[in-house]
């Protein structure tokens, strides 16, 4: 997977448990031809909608291979390797390559407060040697506990093969000056979805977000009316991607609300694995309830 092939509508798909926590093959088939069918360019397994935490380096491999499987080469396959420990992030790097992912999806050591930029640089160094596959960043201060620097993406980008990035810091300064600097080198793909439009106006090539799924347009031509002279179709699209993404963002236990939308409008996402709960009958009610003012038919 190549710089190039990094754009558009690129969807972290959600792993669909049964109530034993068993992954319903069956159902994931079902949520991937949905997303292709909206549009998707690639698929990331094993990250945050995929509850990444709760997968085995057997069960990511196992879904890189259903996966590569429905695909037949119509998307690439992406899967995510973050983790607190070296050590642990190399077991799923060995789980993608031994099941022919196209590329890996990392943020530096989760779960810690401060990382130095050897630190940093290490572990992408074992990363990199280790892999054999290209990687996409990923920034996300909330839930690394700090963010790279503009400057530290830089540097890791000139060290290594990296073709893109999934920028999820929530301060548009940032995404303003990473996109001014860094967009000619490689694919910056945009995580907020508030950030999508404008970003798209900026130099990103596509989003790696949550709640495009559920919008009115295809996600896919997000990027064709966000390089029309702003006007109605903007306006909603940013309007819709803006509050689904606050909903879901702030209903029940990560991925319990993102679960429990994608059930209401036909899909079998199951529901979460331990430790996270299901979505309430009052969590329902407010996603009905967004949908409802959105316009987005549920069942």
């Amino acid at each position: 997977m190549k710089r190039q092939d990094l754009h558009g509508f690129v969807p972290a798909i959600a792993t669909p448990f049964n109530e034993a926590g068993d992954i319903m093959e069956d159902a994931f088939a079902d949520l991937f031809a949905y997303l292709v069918e909206r549009g998707a360019t690639a698929i990331c397994i094993a990250g945050d909608n995929g509850e990444s935490w709760a997968l085995s380096p057997q069960e990511r491999g196992r879904l890189v291979r259903l996966a590569k499987d429905l695909s037949k080469g119509r998307v690439r396959i992406i899967m995510g390797i973050s983790a607190p420990t070296i050590s642990a992030s190399l077991a799923y790097v060995e789980a993608a390559r031994e099941n022919g992912a196209d590329a890996l999806l990392s943020m530096p050591q989760t779960y810690v407060l401060k990382a130095t930029d050897a630190e940093l640089m290490n572990r992408f160094d074992q990363i990199h040697r280790r892999a054999e596959l290209p990687i996409i960043l990923y920034n996300s201060p909330r839930r690394m506990g700090f963010s790279l620097t503009v400057e530290q993406i830089g540097r890791i980008q000139d060290s290594y093969d990296v073709i893109g990035i999934k920028e999820s810091h929530r301060d548009f300064f940032h995404h303003t000056h990473l996109l001014e600097q860094l967009a000619d080198r490689f694919s910056v793909m945009t995580g907020p979805c508030h950030y999508i439009m404008p970003a798209f106006g900026l130099g990103a090539k596509g989003f790696i977000a949550t709640g495009p799924e559920f919008i009115e347009d295809r996600p896919s031509d997000l990027a064709s009316i966000a390089g029309d002279p702003p006007g109605d179709a903007y306006r909603r699209a940013h309007f819709q991607l803006t509050t689904i993404y606050e909903l879901l963002m702030g209903t029940a236990t990560w991925p319990a609300a993102f679960k429990a939308a994608l059930n209401l409008i036909g899909l079998p996402a199951g529901v979460p694995r331990d430790p996270v709960l299901a979505a309430t009958e009052a969590d329902m009610d407010r996603i009905k309830a967004t949908f409802d003012t959105l316009g987005i038919a549920y069942q």
